[in-house]
């Protein structure tokens, strides 16, 4: 017995490796031919010699320790491969960390830095991190000569540092690997660049692929994914010592890595543990206005979903070659079409929203000027071409101007920012009534609109007047000056009127052949205006519920809510006795007409669903946090939410809507407003509604989605409604079970099973423990741990009272029949 064990001991004496350590000294090594590894104290990394798949070559590396994917996240000798297990890492004489090959003296890599502590002081350790240190000095005075962080491969970790260091001239920057088994360096770089604004750049070569744009204050300003990040939190530094960004976890369970591969994409990956696989959280280039320069030097790329060219060129510009522009390429770009009058000549700025900012590395940043004082410094000289706020933080602050090509704009459909091109009077007298003009046409035409505006409301007002008199019922007349001038004011600068002739020729007189579909409010057409462009028109009836109230509402709500994800008011008509809403026309109508719908369903498979469900959530968080207001919307259903050409989800129907204060997060009303099915139990019998009783109708929504069958259609199986069926068959372990059987075995079984689990966290009887929007994105999006779901509102069970009960199959019954929406197309 004794003798077992003094032999264990003495093993563990010569291999120094029996138990996990993180650190080694002068005297230790990590031997290939041993298996040695290095483990990080809370054993997420390890650091060991390996061999990428379909090669024999041996590379020492740091890889995920916890992850049963081996991931390598950093490589020493990269350059210099090991024929076979010869290798050794250790700590020289100087010092430094080196790999030998077998008793070769001359190191395969290394360090190379000067030490200035004797070598028996130094250690190498790997951090909890991923970062390989090299210390130096006595315990309690040491300090980091070399690390690993300094000098990335092709993996971005937390904590990890890109960018330079102005002091010593240190660029930390990814490169790709050759190919997937081959982690030399490849030609693909992620780096960044100080000319002008410093922004990171994606290049292969010399070929520039991407660029993140400069810094705003919050996010990389051509990342508008960042605003919507939840699982990470960044730091930019720029000051005279460095120009950096690192990342922090804001949960340090998740594992999360960007990665730059050597096809020319950068990825941020996030680890779904039960999956057991890295799915992507973000890439980029994602489309082709992502791609460096699409459009040529003042070009602006729109990215298009109907096929159409994406090219234009920015206000004051016009195609160089136009029959290369007419065979839709753009690569020759634009120039100035009256040239020589930017100068001197009256010339004025045209403001482009949603727009990222444009790069030429002779860009002049001043962050002690507002934005009016950029403005007149950028007019003063002759070779800026435009302008912006540095940041849009605190409402804008700082000054950056251009000066040369502006090349590389794109527009987003949400995010980007104000840039203002400098354009001369001609152009300037055509752009006068766009936002952002500052030439003397617009204060004309400003006048010109207020005495209109003025004149309308005193007509309007004696036609007020003489009706109230005369107590006449019809036109205008059940219209209070104070409710039109309200609509009047509040979107006459940013939405269209349009005069009834013209919607009666959209829809040729509201045609049946033109009717979309009809509910409570009235009936909605499809129309074409006069240049083409498809509408829908939401016609009020006269009996309809929605008063000028909800009318109004419904305008100045949408009026002011830009996403992809909501449903574009077009504009407004009010004539006569007529009220109408005209919104873009959606042809693939509204999303119970698919779910609902066996034939249609089938075709739509797991992939599209789980994106609706992401778009419809994306559009809540956008306006329950990221709207400049926000906006309980009251009534989400499958009937309100449109799907546009690529099936993409669009949230309609604002009609119930309410505003919120910034601090406020929830209110009580008299008048319960919405569909039966859809609302939380707080908002149905206490009048109780917040941001909470939204998520309640999204996870109401994302069931209806995974089953295919409306809340309220089990109710004849002896269930009060869906969500009762879907907790039954969750207690029992059987949830997929109401799967809808049309997607066959298409859809991914932890996917659909993590749906399900998120939506019975919506729909939590207490509104307390329901999710924010924002924390359903993210549980969504990544595959962090989720609570156990507590029971859900309106579960109890009917009576069985058989076939013949007389009360055999309640629809989801709105109690306002304003948004109980029949509509099949919008």
């Amino acid at each position: 017995m004794y003798g077992v064990l003094f032999y264990l001991l003495i093993s563990c004496l010569f291999t120094r490796f029996c138990t996990s350590i993180d650190t080694i000294s002068l005297n230790q090594s990590i031997r290939d031919s041993h298996g040695d590894i290095l483990v990080s104290s809370a054993e997420f990394f390890a650091l060991g010699f390996f061999s990428p798949s379909n090669s024999n070559k041996r590379y020492i590396g740091i890889w995920y320790n916890k992850v049963q994917e081996q991931t390598i996240v950093w490589v020493a000798n990269r350059d210099n491969p090991i024929n076979d297990t010869s290798g050794v890492l250790s700590i020289d004489k100087t010092g430094n960390l080196v790999v030998h090959n077998g008793n070769d003296s001359f190191p395969l890599w290394s360090t190379n830095v000067s030490v200035a502590a004797p070598a028996s002081t130094c250690s190498a350790q790997l951090l909890d991190s991923g970062n390989l240190v090299l210390l130096q000095g006595d315990d309690g005075k040491r300090v980091v000569a070399w690390q690993g962080f300094d000098y990335p491969t092709d993996t971005y970790l937390p904590f990890m540092k890109l960018g330079v260091d102005r002091r010593t001239g240190l660029n930390r920057f990814l490169t790709a690997w050759k190919s997937p088994d081959d982690p030399r360096i490849g030609e693909c770089s992620y780096k960044m660049d100080l000319s002008g604004s410093p922004q990171l750049f994606l290049s292969k070569g010399s070929v520039r692929l991407w660029r993140t744009g400069p810094w705003n204050g919050f996010i990389w300003s051509g990342v508008s994914a960042m605003a919507h990040n939840f699982i990470l939190n960044a730091t930019y530094i720029d000051n005279h010592d460095e120009v950096s960004i690192f990342y922090g976890l804001l949960n340090t369970s998740i594992f999360s890595r960007l990665v730059v591969n050597e096809s020319g994409i950068v990825q941020r990956l996030t680890w779904l543990e039960g999956d057991r696989r890295w799915v992507e959280f973000w890439s980029a280039p994602k489309d082709q206005c992502d791609s460096y320069d699409t459009c040529g030097s003042y070009g602006n790329c729109n990215p298009r979903d109907d096929g159409e060219f994406k090219c234009t060129c920015l206000p004051g510009f016009e195609p160089k070659v136009a029959r290369d522009w007419s065979l839709r390429d753009a690569s020759g770009g634009c120039v100035r079409k009256h040239e020589g009058q930017v100068c001197g000549n009256g010339e004025g700025f045209v403001r482009m929203t949603h727009s990222s900012i444009p790069y030429t590395s002779v860009t002049r940043v001043n962050m002690s000027l507002s934005l009016k004082e950029c403005q007149e410094m950028c007019l003063k000289n002759c070779s800026c071409s435009g302008y912006s706020s540095a940041y849009v933080s605190r409402g804008g602050s700082g000054c950056v101007t251009w000066h040369g090509e502006l090349m590389d704009t794109r527009v987003f459909s949400n995010g980007g920012q104000d840039i203002y091109i400098r354009v001369d009077a001609i152009e300037l007298a055509q752009y006068s009534k766009s936002e952002g003009n500052h030439g003397k046409k617009l204060k004309v035409a400003m006048v010109v609109v207020s005495v209109a505006v003025v004149s309308f409301l005193i007509i309007l007002l004696a036609y007020w007047f003489v009706m109230k008199k005369s107590k006449g019922k019809r036109g205008m007349g059940n219209l209070s000056f104070s409710e039109n001038k309200l609509v009047e004011s509040e979107t006459s600068t940013d939405l269209p009127f349009f005069d009834l002739s013209t919607i009666v020729a959209a829809t040729d007189n509201f045609s049946s052949a033109n009717r979309l579909g009809q509910g409570g409010f009235g009936t909605v057409y499809k129309g074409r205006l006069h240049n083409g462009q498809e509408i829908a028109v939401k016609r009020l009836s006269k009996n309809s519920g929605q008063g000028i109230k909800e009318f109004k509402n419904e305008v100045t709500l949408i009026a002011k809510l830009q996403h992809r994800n909501l449903v574009k008011l077009v504009g407004c008509c009010i004539q006569q006795e007529e009220k109408m809403l005209i919104y873009e026309y959606l042809p693939n109508k509204s999303l119970d007409s698919f779910i609902f719908d066996e034939a249609k369903r089938s075709s739509m498979g797991w992939e599209k669903l789980f994106d609706i469900i992401l778009g419809i959530a994306r559009g809540m968080l956008y306006l329950h946090q990221d709207s400049r207001l926000r906006i309980i919307h009251r009534d989400l259903k499958a009937s309100n939410v449109l799907l546009d050409a690529a099936m993409n989800p669009k949230i309609s129907d604002f009609g119930m809507a309410r505003i919120f204060g910034g601090d406020q997060i929830e209110a009580n009303t008299n008048r319960v407003v919405g569909t039966y099915g859809y609302m939380s139990p707080e908002y149905a019998m206490e009048g109780l509604f917040s941001i909470k009783s939204d998520v309640f109708s999204f996870g109401v929504v994302v069931l209806e989605i995974i089953c295919g069958r409306k809340n309220s259609s089990y109710y004849k199986e002896n269930y009060l409604n869906l969500i009762g069926h879907v907790w039954d068959l969750w207690g029992k372990g059987e949830s997929l079970d109401i799967v809808d059987s049309s997607l066959g075995e298409s859809y991914q079984t932890h996917q659909v099973l993590r749906c399900i689990h998120i939506a019975l966290l919506c729909v939590q009887e207490h509104a307390r423990d329901r999710p924010t929007m924002s924390a359903v994105d993210v549980m969504l999006c990544n595959e962090t741990s989720l609570p156990p779901p507590k029971q859900p509102a309106f579960i109890s069970r009917r009576p069985n009272n058989g076939p013949d009960s007389s009360s055999a199959d309640v629809g989801a019954c709105s109690i306002n029949d304003i948004t109980d929406t029949m509509v099949e197309g919008r």
